[in-house]
């Protein structure tokens, strides 16, 4: 009867050991650990690169003032040209024609002038004498008046017409050198397109596009570094000279920046990379990138705050402001201080008030 009784219990007292082991270790969750930076304060400012592409300080399109078809071009890529040297030439021989009959039509004024005074001055000689009405005088006034003007509006057309003729030749406005030609012999040009693009001084300058969340840094003789991939390792001293004031129509302003020194090995049109370092004010922090979250509430971060056993740590989550995204990682303006402590990996499964190894 006793060996009866003792075995149930037996058996009850090792269940309830065995369950209370299980709950304990059901219980006794594992403690993650996580990767994570202590903030720093950032002493050097924001770098920042854009790209660019040189050019000539001194650039013209030039073009013909009138239309016609080119009949002579007399340079070509390269050449460099003298102020006044002829570029291209057009088919004169309508602007000619004009010309003559605009002599002509000015030689027909001039006589018709002539009589028309010569008639007036008749006319008031006959009017002193009472020998006509004041209604001929007037008239004969009026047509003398009218024959002048018609006579100084055919010298202007002549003008005119010789000016055309002129234009038929394209000359250099001053000393250059030809960059390209956009024109062919026996092609029909219109007044104002482009015959050939020159190049013009020997200052070589930089022109690049910044995007309007940097555009308000940047000022005139702000200095910057410019470096072009085909001149490798060799990195020159730069100063804005133009901040644009109106974008480019793409979320970017133009910005030129002109060199200090001017090396031969230069060419227009060489590919480049301008940097520029801009200041802090203030604090400067800067967290990875994928430190960042952002759901409905807003963008925040995780940060460690000490627990009760040592190594350990309570993650809580951390409202940010984010400013510029630079090569060191994304800017934080609000919401973090220095020697706080964030987590940059695992961001995605960890949570608020999770509790874990920061080691």
């Amino acid at each position: 009867m006793t060996n009866k009784l003792i075995y149930p219990l037996l058996a009850l007292l090792l269940t309830a050991c065995s369950s209370e082991s299980d709950q304990a270790q059901i219980t006794e969750k594992p403690i993650r650990p996580v990767r994570f930076i202590t903030i720093e304060q950032q002493q050097d400012g924001n770098t920042r690169t854009f790209s660019g592409s040189a050019q000539s300080s001194e650039e013209s399109k030039l073009s013909f003032r009138v239309a016609g078809t080119i009949n002579k071009i007399h340079v070509d890529i390269g050449q460099p040209l003298k102020k006044g040297q002829v570029i291209a030439e057009l088919d004169p021989s309508q602007y000619l024609i004009q010309a003559q009959q605009s002599r002509a039509n000015l030689a027909q004024a001039r006589a018709n002038q002539r009589n028309a005074e010569a008639n007036f001055e008749r006319v008031k000689n006959l009017y002193e004498t009472n020998s006509t009405s004041r209604n001929e005088l007037d008239s004969a006034r009026a047509n003398a008046e009218s024959t002048r003007a018609q006579a100084n509006a055919n010298r202007q057309a002549l003008d005119l017409s010789l000016l055309n003729v002129n234009y038929t030749k394209l000359k250099a406005t001053t000393d250059c050198n030809v960059a390209t030609k956009e024109t062919e012999i026996n092609e029909f040009v219109s007044s104002g397109q482009t015959v050939v693009n020159v190049t013009c001084g020997k200052a070589i300058e930089v022109q690049l596009a910044v995007p309007e969340s940097s555009i308000a840094l940047i000022e005139a003789n702000m200095p910057a570094t410019v470096s072009f991939s085909a001149l490798p390792n060799q990195h020159f001293d730069a100063k804005v000279s133009e901040v644009g004031i109106a974008s480019n129509g793409g979320a970017t302003y133009p910005v030129t920046v002109i060199l200090d020194q001017q090396p031969n090995n230069l060419r227009p049109g060489l590919a480049a990379e301008v940097s520029f370092n801009f200041k802090q004010k203030g604090q400067h922090l800067v967290v990875p990138s994928a430190s960042v979250s952002e759901d409905t509430q807003g963008r925040y971060v995780y940060t460690l705050h000490p627990a009760d056993k040592p190594g350990t740590a309570i993650i809580k989550r951390q409202a940010v402001t984010i400013g510029e995204l630079t090569p060191n990682g994304l800017e934080i303006t609000q919401g973090l201080s220095i020697n706080d402590r964030v987590v940059t990996a695992g961001v995605n499964i960890v949570r608020d008030g999770l509790t874990v190894h920061a080691e």
